[in-house]
Formats: C-alpha cells, sequence, structure tokens
C-alpha cells in the first residue's frame, strides 16, 4: 500500500469515528433477553466480524490506536513512552509488540480448533511497548502489592489480598485505562465464552453453574474498575474504527450498562436497547462507509478471503455487490448480488471477498454495495501488497536461561530474513516414563524478539524447544533442539544433537536434523530395524528389550530401553 493511499484511508477513517453513530438495528437481538440468554445473544453478534491475518494488524493500529493531536504518533496504554508510527505502511513500530490484552497462551494463541478468530481480534488487540510487554507476559491483570516492575503506566508485582487467583504475578495497568481493559475483558469473556481456558487465574470454561465465564474475584474488580472509570472518547472512536476495520463492535463501550446485566446488579433483569422497531427508510446497519479493509502482504500464488457481514433493515430489493476501479481484477466477490431476506436476517450475508493477486506490487480497488432501497451506496476500500515467496533461513536456538523449577526462558538468534514472527515449538516429557505429555507451538509478538518466557514447568518434566520463522504462511525448516532436563540443565548446541525417548511400544527420536542409516540392533548383534533417513518425532517401533542404535548421523551408538 502507497503511502499516500495509507493517509487517505486514515483521514477517512478519522472522519468516521468524529461522526459515526451506532447503527440503528445493531443491537436488536439483544432486545428482550437476560442472563446467560444475553451473553449467548453478545457472543453471536460479535462473532459476525471479517477475521484478518495477524500479518495485517500493524495496518490498522493507525486507525485505531493513534493519538488524536498527532496522527502519527501511538497511543500506548502500556507506557508513557513516545512512539510513532512506522513510515512504511503495515510495517511494526520498533520497541513496540502486537499485545493480546487478554494472553494468547490462555487459550493456546494460534489454534485452528478454537484460537485463530480471537488471536487477530483488534477488540483486545494493542501496540504495546515491548518491556512493559515483556514484563507482564501472561500474567492476570489485578491490583499490585509489591512491585516488581514500574514504568509509570504498567505495574507488575504479588497481587493484592484476594486476587490474582492463585497466579504469583499479576499485571496492573494504570487508573487512565482500568475502564478500557475491563471493558476488554467483559467482551472477550462474552464473545468466546465456548473457549476452553487453559490458564485460569480469571477464566472459567463455561458451564451451567459459570456461565459468567469469569473468575468471581475478577467479576468484582473489573466491575470496580468500569465503574470508576467510564467509557472515554478514546474508547469511543477506537470502537468506531474497529467497527470501519472488522465489521463489528465492544457492546461494552456503547452500552455501558450491559455489564450490569451480565455481572453487575441487574443480573436476571431484561436488557432493552431501543425499541427493536424495524420500521423506516431502507438502510445497511454493516458494513459502513468508508471502511477500508487491507489486506496486507500476501504472496504470489496464494489466495486471501475476508468475509464482509452484510445486514440490511427495511430493503426493498435485492442488494448489488460491485469491484470496479483501479486494480479490480486482482480482486473478486462471492456473488453479484444478496438477497434481501437473508441480508435483513439477524445473522447477515457473509459476503466473500477475495485477493488473488498475479504480479507483484500494490494493488487497490473498491467495494461497492447498492440498490435494495438504500440512498445512494455504500463503499469501502480494499488493498493488498503482493510479494515474492520468500526464502527463509533456520534458525538457531540458544540454551534457556534463568531455568527454576516452574520457569525458564528460551532464547534463539535473530534471523536476518525479513519474517512476521517467531515460533516456538515445543514438547514436555515425564522424566520418569520418557512419555510425551504436550507438543504445543507458541509465536510472539512481533518479528524483534529472540527470547520467550514460560511460566508453567512442572517438577518432573523435561522440555525441549525448536524454533521456526514464519512469513505470509510459509514457515522455515526447525531449528536445533534444546534440552531442559529434570534438574535444570540445558542442553547444548551440537553439530548433530540426537535424543532418544521411550514411548509406548517403541522409541521417539528427537534432532534437528536428519538421521541418516538408522540401524537398531538386539542384545545378540541381530539388525531388528533398519531406516534410510529419520526425521524429528518419528517413531521406532520395537517389543520390550534393550537395543543399540547406530547412525552415520552420530559417531557414538546408543544404548536404548523399552519397557
Amino acid at each position: 500500500m502507497s503511502e499516500r493511499l495509507h493517509i487517505l484511508l486514515a483521514a477517512a477513517i478519522t472522519t468516521l469515528a468524529l461522526n459515526a453513530t451506532v447503527p440503528d438495528g445493531y443491537y436488536n437481538s439483544l432486545n428482550g433477553k437476560s442472563g446467560q440468554q444475553l451473553k449467548n445473544a453478545v457472543s453471536e453478534l460479535a462473532l459476525r466480524r471479517t477475521v484478518h491475518s495477524y500479518s495485517s494488524l500493524w495496518t490498522y493500529f493507525p486507525q485505531t490506536d493513534r493519538r488524536p493531536e498527532n496522527p502519527s504518533q501511538v497511543w500506548d496504554m502500556y507506557s508513557d513512552k513516545t512512539y510513532y508510527f512506522n513510515s512504511r505502511p503495515g510495517y511494526s513500530t520498533s520497541g513496540m509488540n502486537r499485545e493480546h490484552s487478554l494472553p494468547k497462551s490462555w487459550w493456546g494463541g494460534y489454534t485452528e480448533s478454537q484460537g485463530y478468530i480471537a488471536y487477530t481480534d483488534l477488540n483486545h488487540l494493542y501496540p504495546s511497548d515491548a518491556e512493559a510487554n515483556e514484563a507482564k507476559l501472561n500474567y492476570p491483570m489485578g491490583e499490585v502489592s509489591t512491585p516488581t516492575f514500574n514504568n509509570g503506566c504498567t505495574r507488575v508485582g504479588t497481587p493484592v489480598a484476594g486476587q490474582g487467583g492463585g497466579s504469583s504475578r499479576v499485571f496492573e495497568p494504570d487508573d487512565r485505562y482500568k475502564g478500557d481493559f475491563a471493558r476488554t475483558y467483559f467482551y472477550m469473556a462474552a464473545t468466546y465464552q465456548a473457549y476452553t481456558w487453559k490458564y485460569t487465574w480469571m477464566m472459567r470454561d463455561l458451564s451451567a453453574s459459570s456461565w459468567t465465564s469469569l473468575q468471581p474475584w475478577a467479576i468484582n474488580m473489573l466491575l470496580k474498575w468500569a465503574r470508576e472509570d467510564p467509557v472515554s472518547d478514546k474508547e469511543k472512536a477506537r470502537n468506531e474504527a474497529v467497527f470501519a476495520c472488522q465489521n463489528n463492535r465492544n457492546p461494552f463501550i456503547d452500552n455501558p450498562e450491559l455489564m450490569e446485566y451480565i455481572w453487575g446488579t441487574r443480573v436476571g433483569d431484561t436488557f432493552v436497547v431501543g425499541s427493536g422497531d424495524t420500521g423506516g427508510d431502507p438502510e445497511l446497519v454493516t458494513p459502513v462507509q468508508s471502511a477500508a479493509y487491507h489486506f496486507g502482504d500476501v504472496a504470489i500464488g496464494q489466495t486471501v478471503t475476508l468475509t464482509v457481514y452484510v445486514k440490511g433493515l427495511n430493503l426493498t430489493g435485492n442488494l448489488a455487490v460491485t469491484i470496479y476501479s483501479g486494480n479490480r481484477d486482482m480482486f473478486s466477490a462471492s456473488v453479484s448480488e444478496i438477497d434481501r431476506t437473508v441480508a435483513m436476517s439477524e445473522q447477515g450475508y457473509p459476503l466473500k471477498v477475495t485477493y488473488h493477486p498475479t504480479q507483484t506490487g500494490e494493488h487497490a480497488t473498491r467495494l461497492v454495495i447498492s440498490d435494495g432501497g438504500i440512498t445512494g451506496s455504500i463503499g469501502i476500500s480494499l488493498d493488498g501488497q503482493a510479494m515474492p515467496v520468500p526464502s527463509l533461513s533456520t534458525p538457531v536456538a540458544l540454551p534457556a536461561t534463568d531455568i527454576t523449577d516452574s520457569t525458564y526462558v528460551a532464547h534463539w538468534e535473530m534471523t536476518p530474513d525479513e519474517i512476521d514472527f517467531y515460533i516456538i515449538n515445543r514438547t514436555v516429557f515425564d522424566s520418569k516414563t520418557q512419555t510425551v505429555i504436550s507438543t504445543e507451538t507458541f509465536t510472539t509478538d512481533d518479528n524483534e524478539a529472540t527470547s520467550m518466557a514460560f511460566t508453567d514447568r512442572q517438577p518432573g518434566q523435561i522440555h525441549t524447544y525448536t524454533v521456526q520463522t514464519s512469513r505470509l504462511g510459509y514457515l522455515s525448516t526447525p531449528s536445533n533442539v534444546i534440552t531442559i532436563d529434570g534438574s535444570g540443565l540445558t542442553g547444548i548446541r551440537a553439530d548433530r544433537p540426537m535424543a532418544l525417548l521411550a514411548t509406548d511400544g517403541g522409541v521417539l527420536v528427537k534432532c534437528f536434523e536428519p538421521l541418516l542409516n538408522v540401524a537398531v540392533y538386539n542384545t545378540s548383534g541381530t539388525l531388528v530395524f533398519f531406516a534410510p533417513e529419520l526425521r524429528d518425532d518419528d517413531i521406532i517401533s520395537l517389543p520390550q528389550g534393550v537395543y543399540i542404535l547406530t547412525t552415520t548421523s552420530s559417531r557414538q551408538a546408543i544404548k536404548v530401553v523399552v519397557r
């Protein structure tokens, strides 16, 4: 995207944020509901949004998180430092992270099963000072008794009595932003109520007895913060900008009293916002005029599709969908006409908009929705940057540091490649049985990180990790393997590190490069297994017994005991 186009889009969003109001009928689906049914309706409404890629987030932060007095300056809620948006549109700001205010590790992060939508939801993603982000880790929010980190805006430390949910540390935002974060957490607890939570300091899995999705102490604290720090102009402007970016809103900003109906003083009362009357002139509820959707960087040969929920009121005919002007041949819509009855349904019509570049460069066009009796038309800007397929080198993982009974910090060398983020692949083993307990993947919040802290190590566990890089959906080859054994010793980098771990019915191979000509002999010297090549996490099936393994990739034979 050109800098001129970026400035024009930012100006359009600024005008929208200053002038827009909640579209008529947007919250009609909440009317007449209470308790769990009301929270269900909030979730269903919020989940009908446009889901953007993680790599495109820095194209939206200049619209959602800028200082009104200086649009080129980042509004950072984690520090009082002065940061400016990168002069290259869509690129991260040095010293800042894409911060998940509700930590992504609480639900598993970048997972197709439940976490991808939350992973890129701008309603809880903020640009954050990297130092503050590193200090807060994945701790729950709370009020700090004794600080271990304090930059004048973010405090981290031991929680006051009754808070923290069992965590040894909590993150406390500045008083200016406590209401902002509280309404963010209310949004997340309602929208993603069906998630299974790995960390439950603040969150609770949904059930008949815990439909509120928040721990009691967290409810009390968040309600207190939201009441003492009411909705600000900053939140209102950001809500409008997010709405233009991803087609949904935070209802706890538009309707601050909603929190009382789900968690506070009015639980059980029936919620009503507006009359719910659909009489009136034809209009579109979503999307909004002058919205802008950025497909971000896309590699040649790839196709990226966004879903735009088209919802109308009082339509008198079908809606027409057109893509015109600019590089319209690089974009397409799933239909050219939308049935009025579908568009007026509670869900609206999920219009698929696709970017399929056939040549490198910047591309832009407009999506226009018209007819149906609406006055004029609704225009949406579309843009993307087509890039060559990336070439990624293999990262180098470094030994862990700061190892305790429950924590350690993983390290790696910064890659010379242009990347989107690092991926840390971690495997946890039982040190006694050598069986795999879990295999997990973690991602960094930016492309400058060279470490990641872990706070969930348990006694009697062996942890291993490798590192990969990601760019435009492509992954590098995994790095060498680093091991942290039960005594806290880290593995040493070597030319060809290899480990063999007993598992059910055989042996699990751990290596960072292929093992060649692998031969396994029993104690009688008989060859019982041979493979020309084995890779990391391959399994050799063997009956109980004692064996000797040799490979041309390692000069030393290894004794294996299968129980």
